[in-house]
């Protein structure tokens, strides 16, 4: 078949259709040739030279090609792997600014630019040609009707994230349609989005969904596969294997309908995003993409010995963030999820990898300076997985302002208070508060903080009260693989058991966690199935288990209704309760002139808190004041925000304890809301006037809320 090749533009770069014919660019400053390869529905190959260079970005324009057209390149140059060079033309590579890829990749020797059986391991030049192992790129017609959907810009202090996965959420959904499951679609369908608007979150977190390397080879002869997709390959194409379509490049289509769709119901969308490196993995990775398009150049490598790549992330290869190109390709591909796709905001992957300039974790890092002064990107949420696997790659509380981080330290610290380890209750302070000492000082308010007890990184919340040791001996790996220390406490027996007094236990330091997470000031992510009693069976890193080990088991609403109830109670509560919520930091200090402050901190013999006490590691108890009559903030049109008064008694030794109501508290009347040692909250609760003391059982946290004196209904 005869193609005409016109000159066409080096920008944009990728495949874009103009409603005529398809412009072609690709980026590659060390490439000597670079052939398009178009293929027909047969698979039969076409390729075309491309003549035009413009600052190093080569490009065509084919008329008459339009969306569903299959695409890849191949890229000629010196295979020169101690230069950093590892061009081979035998691999069909993958566009990176793809909008779309047709399928997964397929593992087999082809997919290496070196000979397998060289003896000098990955620097025999490959002359097996892949093609038939690689999915191809596939121009896609962008246009899209969004009936004027727009960003819904909740503000941070509001937000509440449910992080999820795509396809474990929806594949057992047994009111989801069974070919909807697993997919976009299926996330979009009304009986996925009532649950979600029944919790009450405000944005949904999906673990990543940019087309990613689903099958590494390592997993291959396990019968696994990569279900978490942390090995990105093309960051504008959203994975394919989550379409409910066969169709070329329906799921582009298919993603723009879930984000409407979850719009509708005030659900936000951010994405977790892999920037930092990508699926090509370290020296004797496959070429499939960047590798063999410009290796020197998208990737960090070793000074001194170009062959080998530096590794802040753990997974073999770490992309060249000093590349001006590479900072583009970034940024593009965010620009492009929120003006094309409406996405909301992005939680960055090890993003402490993005900050190395040169080695150290540098703040002043160009990737920040861009981002911080891009218009585009001003008004959406930007959340830190704030460390990497590298030197000085714990970075929580250092990122700059426009950015929120997930709070390592708060997930640890309430980890540590609940099981009675020992620890100050100063540090319990902190992070119940917002972490003021991570973030106050470099001018960020309470929603830095991402707080979360549990994420997809570790056990499920029902797992982090019902085992001490992980159990990942699915994975492989001889349970070699996945975190050590995870400050569980399996309640007194190790997995399951049918003993009640135990049972009863968990679910009680389940209600204690989340009730945690709720009252704390910052932005709390509850994780896929924690509100209804998701297991892992002990096992914390099933990154490669697509399977019920990973999949929400709907059956459980049912056996845990109450679990499922008290977090609607609670997320409710949050929502309709201001004071928990604020959008500037606690001053602590007196109201008009008198003793009281907006918040205060007690003992249990209810005299204020000491420096001894504070710093004390067996302290385990401590009773929190807040005054719903003095948030410094203003509402939205300036009007004053006034709440109720809670005081909250927290109870983490393993004995009852009784709170003495701080004197001056003593003039009111007092109610508990909610008591942990029970499945729901409190409806008609118990009161306490002048000093009667309030008893709080073992491992648990009771509410109280000030009523006006001698006021008998609730």
């Amino acid at each position: 078949m005869f193609l005409s090749l016109w000159p066409g533009k080096p920008y944009p770069l990728g495949a874009t259709w103009d409603g005529q014919g398809t412009n072609f660019a690709l980026f590659s400053e060390h490439a000597t040739a670079v052939e398009l390869c178009l293929f027909d529905k047969q698979g039969r190959e076409s390729r075309l030279a491309l003549r035009e260079v413009s600052n190093f970005v080569w490009h065509a324009y084919v008329p008459s090609i339009g969306p569903g057209q299959r695409y890849g390149f191949r890229v000629h140059g010196p295979f020169a792997p101690h230069e950093g060079h590892r061009f081979n033309p035998n691999k069909l590579l993958i566009d990176p600014y793809a909008r779309a890829v047709d399928g997964d990749i397929q593992f087999g020797e082809e997919i290496f630019g070196y000979r397998w059986d060289d003896p000098n391991e990955d620097l025999g030049f490959s002359d097996l040609n892949d093609a038939h192992l690689i999915p191809k790129g596939v121009v896609v017609d962008e246009s899209f009707d969004w009936e004027g959907d727009k960003l819904l810009q909740t503000p941070e202090y509001e937000t509440i994230i449910y992080e999820m996965h795509v396809k474990g959420f929806t594949k057992l959904h047994p009111e989801i349609p069974p070919r909807l499951r697993g997919t976009y679609a299926g996330l979009a369908h009304p009986a996925a989005i009532s649950h979600l608007q029944s919790l009450g979150v405000t944005a949904v977190e999906l673990m990543p969904i940019h087309h990613f390397l689903s099958y590494p080879g390592h997993l291959i002869d396990k019968g696994l596969k990569n279900y978490w997709g942390y090995d990105s390959m093309c960051y504008f194409a959203p994975y394919s294997g989550y379409s409910a379509s066969s169709s070329l490049g329906q799921q582009v289509k298919e993603f723009k309908q879930m984000v409407k769709a979850l719009h509708k119901a005030g659900i936000e969308v951010i994405l977790d995003v892999v920037y930092n490196h990508t699926g090509e993995g370290n020296h004797m990775g496959p070429t499939v993409s960047l590798r063999g398009i410009d290796n020197a150049s998208y990737y960090r490598l070793v000074d001194g010995d170009r062959r080998y790549y530096m590794d802040f992330t753990g997974c073999g290869n770490s992309l060249n963030v000093r590349d001006p190109q590479v900072l583009k390709l970034i940024m593009d591909s965010l620009r492009y999820w929120v003006l094309e796709m409406h996405v909301d905001g992005f939680r960055f992957d090890l993003a402490s990898a993005l900050a190395r300039e040169l080695y150290a974790v540098d703040k002043l890092a160009a990737f920040f300076d861009i981002i911080h002064q891009d218009p585009v990107l001003a008004d959406v949420k930007l959340i830190a997985e704030p460390w990497d696997v590298g030197e000085g790659g714990y970075q929580v509380g250092e990122f700059p302002l426009l950015w929120s981080e997930w709070n390592g330290k708060y997930r640890d610290t309430v980890r540590d208070f609940w099981r009675g380890e020992d620890s100050s209750l100063a540090e319990f302070a902190y992070r119940f508060t917002g972490s003021s000492d991570l973030y106050q000082l470099n001018g960020r308010s309470p929603s830095a903080s991402i707080n979360f007890i549990t994420a997809h990184d570790g056990f499920t919340l029902n797992d982090l009260v019902s085992y001490n040791e992980k159990h990942n001996n699915a994975n492989g790996e001889d349970n070699r693989d996945g975190e050590s220390h995870n400050r569980s406490w399996n309640c007194g027996a190790e997995g399951e058991t049918d003993k009640p007094e135990i049972l009863n236990l968990r679910k009680k330091q389940r209600r204690n966690f989340l009730t945690s997470l709720m009252l704390s000031q910052g932005v709390p992510m509850l994780l896929m199935g924690d509100e209804m009693g998701r297991t892992q069976k002990g096992n914390n890193n099933p990154y490669c288990q697509d399977n019920e080990i990973s999949w929400l088991d709907w059956d459980l609403q049912e056996e845990n209704e109450a679990l499922l109830d008290f977090t609607r109670q609670l997320i409710d509560f949050r929502r309709r309760h201001p004071v928990f919520r604020r959008r500037k930091w606690f001053l602590g200090r007196a109201i008009r002139g008198s003793s009281v402050r907006d918040i205060g901190w007690y003992n249990p013999d209810g005299g204020e808190m000491t420096q001894e006490q504070w710093n004390s590691g067996f302290a385990k108890a401590i009773a929190i004041y807040l005054n719903g009559e003095e948030i410094a903030s203003p509402g939205p049109r300036g009007e004053r925000i006034i709440d109720e008064h809670f005081l909250i008694c927290f109870n983490a030794h393993y004995e009852m304890l009784e709170f003495n109501i701080p004197k001056w508290l003593q003039e009111w009347e007092w109610v508990t809301i909610v008591d942990t040692t029970k499945q729901r909250f409190v409806r008609r609760g118990k009161r306490y006037i002048d000093d009667k003391p309030v008893s709080v059982e073992p491992r648990s946290l009771i509410i109280l809320k000030r009523l006006g004196r001698f006021i008998d209904e609730f």
